[in-house]
């Protein structure tokens, strides 16, 4: 049984190291096509209060983030203070985005809570709440984007309209190709959501107030997206911005790629360009700027992980390794 566990762990790293290393690959072909100086004159059109208001807003996203935890914690009548709560999240996003790894951002957050000695069930039970509170915040997102999704006639016209090379690797990645191998991940993830949600069911408070934090983390960080593009000259709404992430963030919980790395910037360039009609220049600076603003936001979680990191070796049996990955925002 733990043999068989072993394999599909490994299969599944295999799996993601070789759909980041081939959205990568994507990401430079892109890249080389748009050229490197003319992504630096896009980057020098932004005004630098245009960036310190970014990294601003990028803070208080992460700390809305925080937020959305520690709530549906002190709703579970966990008794954890705020300060811990910013401690163990800032711990799993500095993870995420620096220790590309199977360590999740998850993993270090449930260790960490172990390690500081708050209910395992609880902490665990949390994490999956915390993450389906997020995707639903990001549903709502949806409609925003349909209007210019439907003005596409295909996806394949779409991914072929400029970049040809592109359209084959990314369609290889279709989720459709991976569901069957999924499906029993799924239903053992059906079944932990369900156990999971059975809590908070009977405290609907906890969970309409971490939906206003994750409202309040997204309109920051569609906030800080609209800002760079309006100062590379860009005009798209803040609306626009929103409803074209979501595609993004869906698609990088295909977990074909660690901490959606390659292919959340492939798929941003790709989506915001074809749907949103900014120019390819300014949709690989923004991808680009994302992923920075993203990692300086979470560098305070530095001071955190080292110590997390030494408690999980001696506490291997607290893991969340089994829930289908998906990336933290």
């Amino acid at each position: 049984m733990k043999k068989s566990l072993n394999n599909r762990r490994n299969q599944g790293l295999w799996l993601r190291l070789g759909g980041t290393l081939l959205s990568l690959v994507l990401l430079v072909v892109l890249l080389s096509q748009q050229g490197w100086g003319e992504i630096a004159d896009a980057i020098r059109l932004i005004p630098v209060w245009r960036f310190v208001l970014a990294v601003g807003l990028m803070l208080i996203s992460r700390i809305a983030v925080c937020g959305r935890w520690h709530t549906l914690l002190k709703s579970a009548a966990l008794e954890i203070s705020f300060k811990d709560s910013v401690r163990l999240t800032f711990s799993g996003l500095f993870a995420t985005n620096f220790l590309p790894t199977t360590i999740g951002g998850d993993v270090v957050r449930l260790v960490g809570a172990v390690q500081l000695k708050y209910d395992v069930s609880i902490s665990a039970a949390s994490l999956i709440v915390d993450r389906l509170v997020g995707m639903a915040g990001m549903i709502t997102a949806l409609p925003f984007g349909i209007s210019r999704l439907i003005s596409v006639k295909s996806i394949s016209d779409m991914l072929s309209l400029h970049y040809p090379p592109v359209a084959l690797p990314l369609a290889f990645l279709s989720i459709d190709k991976y569901l069957a191998s999924w499906r029993e991940k799924g239903v053992r993830f059906f079944r932990q959501v369900s156990s999971a949600f059975s809590g908070w069911l009977k405290h609907p408070r906890g969970l309409i107030y971490s939906f206003l934090c994750t409202w309040v983390h997204m309109i920051c960080w569609f906030g800080a997206i609209t800002l760079l593009l309006h100062g590379m000259g860009e005009s798209i709404t803040f609306w626009q911005v929103a409803g074209l992430w979501s595609f993004v963030y869906f698609i990088t919980q295909i977990p074909i790629s660690i901490n959606g790395y390659g292919l959340q910037e492939v798929s941003m360039a790709l989506i915001y360009s074809n749907l949103g009609g900014i120019s390819y220049q300014s949709s690989l600076t923004i991808a680009l700027l994302l992923r920075t603003l993203v990692m300086l936001a979470s560098l305070p979680g530095a001071l955190y992980v080292p110590g997390i990191l030494e408690a999980r070796a001696k506490q291997e049996n607290y893991t969340v390794d089994d829930f289908p990955e998906m990336t933290p925002n």
